[in-house]
């Protein structure tokens, strides 16, 4: 039997006066490169008013893992094209030949779509919008929160979240690099009807380690959105569940005030020695880092 329990909690922190210091911040991205961290996270203007986007992306730097110095300017902005204008959000951070890539959500000018598009570059200070890598077929929408693994065979997987039917499920998609091309797939799991992810679902970061399955902390919540995260994990080649927790592994703590958003949201992970980092955002608007130990038995 596995279990991963949260042994630590910490709050992150951006530094004063950076271009999103005093927004709502969310989808902390996480990654080392040495022995430095690295991050992108999306910022919303708060109060966001009817003609701001619903997100920036912000990049930045830090030595614990915990306090970030932000960059003097942001990563990615909306625009000019027309697949991103409404806003940016949900950065996900990959590495390829010398390469970042960066897989983030672009919203649409009636902040109402959302589609997955790649922005590439050597310097995260220049990356280029190279393409809209997938858009909502019809019937279903807001195709976002992308989650990327190399399976065992060397081709890779593409998780995301999109709508349907009033509520957020997870697909997937095969491709052959990391830059695709991406082919659809069936969904990789679904809801459980009598429990605490029984209506939403959404994508979150997979841990990859020698001589354990894949496990994806993913996000779940009930008809009212109360989100939670749990894990499941996978074989290998991502082709069936080999484990699911049965309880959410992190709920969110009592909320300040009544109107405040009931939600813990992740967004990724690196390793601390045996200890998986896993970032995260609380109640869309602030940033923190669980410590969780992988148990077997």
């Amino acid at each position: 039997m596995v279990a991963y329990v949260v042994e630590q909690l910490d709050t992150v922190t951006i530094s004063a006066k950076s271009l999103i210091d005093g927004m709502d911040l969310m989808s902390p991205f996480v990654w080392k490169e040495g022995a430095l961290y690295r991050v992108m996270i999306r910022g919303v203007p708060d109060p966001r008013g009817p003609h701001d986007p619903t997100g920036v992306i912000a990049g930045g730097a830090s030595r614990d893992g915990l306090a970030f110095i932000m960059d003097a300017g942001l990563a990615i902005t909306p625009g000019p094209g027309p697949a991103d204008i409404g806003g940016c959000e949900d950065p996900t951070v990959l590495t390829d030949n010398g390469q970042y890539l960066i897989y983030y959500t672009g919203v649409d000018a009636a902040r109402l779509q959302g589609g997955m598009i790649l922005a590439a570059g050597a310097d995260l200070s220049a990356l280029v919008k190279e393409e809209v890598v997938l858009t909502a077929p019809p019937g279903e929408g807001n195709i976002k929160e992308a989650t990327l693994a190399q399976t065992s065979k060397g081709d890779w997987r593409l998780f995301y979240e999109y709508a349907a039917n009033g509520a957020s499920r997870i697909g997937m998609a095969t491709g052959p690099t990391p830059k695709g091309p991406w082919s659809v797939g069936d969904d990789p799991f679904g809801i459980r009807e009598d429990s605490w992810d029984n209506w939403h679902l959404s994508t979150g970061p997979i841990t990859q380690l020698p001589g354990q399955d894949p496990v994806m902390f993913y996000n779940g919540a009930t008809h009212d959105a109360r989100w939670r995260i749990g894990w499941i994990s996978f074989d290998p080649d991502f082709t069936r569940v080999t484990g699911r927790g049965l309880e959410p592994m992190l709920v969110p703590p009592p909320a300040i005030t009544r109107e405040a958003t009931d939600i813990a949201f992740a967004a990724s992970t690196v390793m601390e020695g045996d200890l998986i980092a896993l970032y995260y955002s609380l109640e869309d608007r602030m940033l923190r880092r669980a410590l969780v130990r992988r148990y077997t038995g």
